[in-house]
């Protein structure tokens, strides 16, 4: 395979993503769904970005207490919880939605 005519320098390189990742967001993004059917997909959207802070630091000190501890109500562990709140915050920042979500 000749990859010199491939101009890639400069894009993102999704291949590097460690891939559990990925499931282990989609887990507790499809338990989402099934605890708040009524808010659709982009249900999380509508929630502050000061509750999507906190539930993360939550997970985050429950995983360094117990790093293979699993969330009460899930079931899921703690770092895909913490994985999936920190996907919403770069999402939410990315877009400028720092200050919008902002009220409690």
């Amino acid at each position: 395979m000749n990859d010199k005519n491939k101009a890639d320098f400069g894009k993102i390189r999704p291949t590097l993503v460690p891939t559990q990742i990925i499931r282990d967001i989609a887990e507790v993004r499809e338990y989402g769904l099934l605890k708040y059917p009524e808010t659709g997909k982009d249900g999380w959207k509508e929630i502050s970005i000061e509750r999507i802070r906190d539930a993360m630091c939550r997970h985050l000190l429950a995983y360094l207490d117990n790093p293979l501890g699993l969330d009460e109500e899930s079931g899921l562990p703690h770092r895909s919880h913490l994985a999936t709140n920190i996907a919403f915050l770069c999402e939410m920042e990315k877009e400028g939605q720092k200050e919008k979500n902002n009220e409690v």
